[in-house]
């Protein structure tokens, strides 16, 4: 029996994962009788579902059949219900394995442009960083390495979004709620690794992920695939306490992945007000105008621009 082309090994991953989410009544197919041993939709119903034979469809799955046409891959995609960023990734993975890859992105690099730390500063007070590829935080403005408590305790190369909500116990607490940030997360990680799944610095982390957190494990084999591009995240922030805030991405050019988020509040709500108490320049960032400023006392000097304490939190604040 010839061995499996490796070239069709991700797209094979991918349709089974698919696959196991489809119940046969989403598909308007009969659960039959007794207990199905296989999650979701057997081969046959798939192949069935999307007109091809199952000794072709078997072969696709297994990495033996790498050059489907564009056709069978979009009755796949009808067949496994799929939309947006699930769709196109098999059609990625359908071109890899037929040995025309849509472009790639260029290898990863660690390094932060002096632009794009100015960029990082402009922005003040809003919270800000700069994340690799594989959500590696390489860059941070003070408001936005407060926003993340607990992550500047680790090792620099271990300073990852998505390993700190799974094994870090802030990150744990931090995001409401956490089911719904770690799906998320997980779905992005599978979109922005694309079709080049045998990526060093992702098989790194997705080894030590799967070996720690069985959540984690469970999310990755699923298989979901989610590009973000913003939204609204809600915090139980430890310093500042609960804040709702919205974020954006920015994909910075010719960094081989490196992306900017930044995050805002509702102008003069509470949220923007617990925002604000992360810039250690607004200790007091809506002072009374008919009073002058006190002078902070020693124990509550805000921290000099630019520097802070090194495990991320605020110092404590009066009525805090």
């Amino acid at each position: 029996m010839a061995a499996a082309d490796t070239r069709g090994t991700e797209l094979g991953r991918y349709l089974k994962a698919r696959r196991a989410q489809v119940r046969p009544q989403d598909v308007g197919l009969p659960a039959g009788a007794g207990l199905r041993r296989t999650p979701g939709l057997r081969r046959e119903e798939l192949a069935a579902l999307a007109g091809v034979s199952v000794d072709y469809y078997i072969r696709l799955e297994r990495g033996r059949e790498t050059n489907p046409s564009p056709a069978v891959v979009d009755a796949l995609g009808r067949a496994l219900r799929l939309r947006g960023d699930g769709y196109e990734r098999l059609h990625e993975l359908a071109e890899l394995a037929s040995g025309r890859p849509s472009e790639l992105p260029a290898c990863s690099d660690h390094t932060v442009r002096e632009s794009v730390l100015r960029m990082l500063e402009s922005v003040r007070p809003l919270p800000a960083y700069v994340v690799s590829r594989y959500n590696r935080v390489l860059a941070a403005n003070p408001p936005g390495r407060r926003l993340l408590p607990g992550l500047w305790d680790w090792p620099e190369d271990q300073r990852n979004l998505t390993r700190y909500l799974f094994l870090h116990p802030v990150g744990r607490t931090l995001y409401e709620p956490w089911e719904e940030t770690v799906a998320l997360s997980v779905a992005h990680l599978r979109a922005v690794a694309g079709a080049d799944a045998d990526d060093p610095e992702l098989t790194a982390l997705v080894g030590e992920l799967v070996l720690k957190s069985a959540k984690f494990a469970q999310l990755w084999e699923r298989y979901d695939v989610c590009e973000r591009g913003g939204g609204q995240k809600c915090f139980q922030h430890p310093a500042v306490g609960p804040m709702t805030l919205t974020y954006e991405v920015m994909r910075l050019a010719r960094t081989g992945g490196q992306r900017m988020v930044v995050y805002q509040a509702a102008p003069d709500t509470p949220d923007e007000t617990a925002m604000l108490r992360l810039d250690p320049a607004n200790t007091h960032p809506n002072p009374a105008p008919s009073k002058p400023p006190a002078t902070p006392s020693p124990a509550h000097a805000p921290t000099e621009r630019g520097t802070l304490p090194p495990d991320g939190f605020l110092p404590a604040l009066p009525g805090a």
